[in-house]
């Protein structure tokens, strides 16, 4: 028996001559079962993402991960990282499907997923396979620390080439003319289009004449005429009769 130990592991102890091959089968089911396991999570995470996705939670539940907390009994952190990670994978197929086929475990794709871009997805599945699950959890806070960085170096640049630029042509129109950052940039848009429907509305309201304010009241405006009297209704032609009632003689022409 060796009785050499590391801090914290339990000390070694070797098998019995003869009883090698029995405890290698028993390493082989392990690993094998841990695959099926994890083939199936992968079958799981695609099944939350699309009830997630299609709002079969909303039945008096506010998120996905409160349903599954309820339903399937994971805690509340848990079931927050299930949907995280069923959302992302939705994403990045090739780290989707080392997990279906059992290369990679559970614990480095939920790593992997916190930093794992449509584009950086192949570099971290090689480094998922190359490494433990410790070991892929340390690249992760890495590639966050430089995500930060990159963030905050990203953020610096925008700050210093940001510009606004106004003033008025020769022909005295008004040029803008400037790069702003996403947040400012919607926000002068939003003032830009309030204000161009403002003297719209403004432009409209004074060019209605002033006759047509009994129109807009429900009346009918009439045209006035030369001398500012509207016309009668001549919608009665001469010589024709308004239906019930006699047609008036002509004098002189046999009648009374």
């Amino acid at each position: 028996m060796n009785t050499a130990s590391c801090v914290g592991i339990a000390p070694i102890i070797e098998p019995a001559v003869g009883a090698t091959a029995g405890l290698d089968r028993l390493g082989d089911e392990i690993a094998e079962l841990s695959a099926h396991l994890d083939a199936a999570t992968a079958r799981l995470l695609d099944l939350i993402r699309e009830f997630d996705a299609r709002g079969g939670w909303n039945t008096g539940f506010c998120s996905c991960a409160a349903w599954l907390t309820w339903r399937v009994g994971l805690d509340r952190g848990a079931a927050r990282e299930r949907v995280r990670v069923a959302r992302a994978l939705g994403t990045l197929p090739r780290l989707a499907q080392a997990l279906a086929r059992g290369e990679l475990s559970y614990s480095k794709v939920r790593a992997l997923t916190r930093v794992a871009t449509p584009e950086t997805e192949e570099r971290l599945l090689a480094a998922g396979r190359a490494g433990t699950a410790e070991h892929v959890e340390r690249i992760v806070r890495g590639w966050r620390r430089m995500d930060r960085r990159a963030e905050a170096q990203e953020t610096t640049r925008r700050h210093r080439i940001r510009a606004l630029h106004v003033y008025q042509d020769e022909d005295g129109m008004v040029v803008l003319r400037g790069r702003l950052e996403p947040e400012v940039g919607a926000v002068l848009i939003q003032a830009l289009t309030a204000a161009r429907e403002a003297l719209y509305q403004k432009a409209r309201a004074q060019n209605v004449p002033a006759e047509t304010s009994g129109a807009a009241a429900g009346g009918r405006a009439r045209p006035p005429r030369g001398d500012g009297v509207a016309p009668r209704n001549r919608s009665r032609r001469p010589g024709r009769a308004l239906p019930g009632r006699r047609p008036r003689r002509r004098a002189g022409a046999g009648g009374r």
